[in-house]
């Protein structure tokens, strides 16, 4: 007989935060989760509900016919091949804006493979791009993804980056009009390449993503600024009040939304327990009617 599934509470939700994000210590984070849970059968119950689940179904299927989509690649930084996803409206016009769609640290997963489908379903061509290519590509196991993603050079993945919006402005589909949308460290990446990208990149939408770490270099943002955060993200948020005054000061058009009592991750939604629909269907309508805005003329 195994112990009854206790409550998710903030502590755990904390704990597993700090694991995804700062120890990479799974024998650290099953240690407290036991303690919180009050027992180990409890944290072992527990983290399923904390962690990512890829079988999770799809909010817009791969076989979708709205949509194509293919596996696909291009030269990046320094001599890097890059890979990615690239979806496309089945029934749309000739040219369309496109939109970079950015992970979160495990890679590029079959939930932001959806995102991608999602964008497109929108109208807009999506590439996803993989940023953990040159070390392989990322692999099924999730921890192995974020260890991966610890030792990327933060200068090169910006750099291929901006490969990777080049490779969608070249495509012949494209209006030339570009968008960036990402999720935790693809919302951080969102952050430095409004930075990167100049007038590159015309619209940047991060989700609760790190700020960039020199703000001094915001005023070299040209992109309209659409940022959701979660009231519940303490680590994340204690950038914030100084991004957004460096925002202002630099005249940048930008635009916060924070979403209280949620948690970080919040729009992910195949994690239960920080999965929130109806700040997760706000954020993401939001998200659409700006790049619509913003990118269709």
């Amino acid at each position: 007989m195994t112990d009854h599934v206790p409550p998710i509470t903030q502590a755990m939700i904390d704990a597993y935060d700090a694991f995804t994000h700062v120890t990479l210590d799974r024998r650290g984070l099953l240690a407290r989760l036991t303690t919180l849970a009050g027992s180990s059968a409890a944290a072992y119950a527990v983290l399923p509900l904390l962690e990512a689940s890829p079988a999770k179904a799809a909010i817009v299927a791969h076989e979708d016919p709205r949509i194509t989509h293919v596996d696909t690649f291009w030269k990046g930084a320094g001599g890097d091949e890059m890979k990615g996803y690239l979806v496309l409206p089945a029934d749309a016009p000739a040219k369309i804006p496109m939109v970079l769609v950015i992970h979160e640290n495990r890679g590029l997963t079959q939930h932001i493979r959806d995102v991608a489908r999602r964008v497109a379903v929108a109208g807009f061509g999506a590439l996803a791009p993989d940023f953990l290519a040159p070390m392989g590509g990322t692999p099924d196991d999730e921890n192995r993804a974020r260890e991966m993603i610890g030792k990327l050079d933060r200068a090169k993945t910006v750099a291929n980056g901006i490969k990777s919006l080049d490779f969608i402005d070249r495509h012949k589909r494209s209006t030339g009009k570009i968008g960036a949308v990402g999720f935790c460290w693809g919302g951080g990446m969102v952050n430095a390449l409004a930075i990167a990208a100049g007038s590159k990149l015309q619209a940047a939408v991060p989700y609760y993503g790190p700020v960039p770490a020199d703000l001094d270099q915001v005023r070299r943002i040209r992109a309209k600024m659409m940022l959701h955060y979660a009231g519940n993200d303490e680590r994340i948020n204690a950038g914030l009040p100084a991004y957004k005054k460096a925002m202002t000061k630099a005249r940048v058009d930008w635009t916060l939304h924070m979403y209280q009592d949620r948690q970080h991750a919040f729009h992910n939604d195949t994690s239960a327990a920080r999965y929130d629909k109806m700040a997760a269907e706000q954020s993401w309508t939001r998200t659409i009617d700006f790049f619509r805005k913003t990118l269709v003329k």
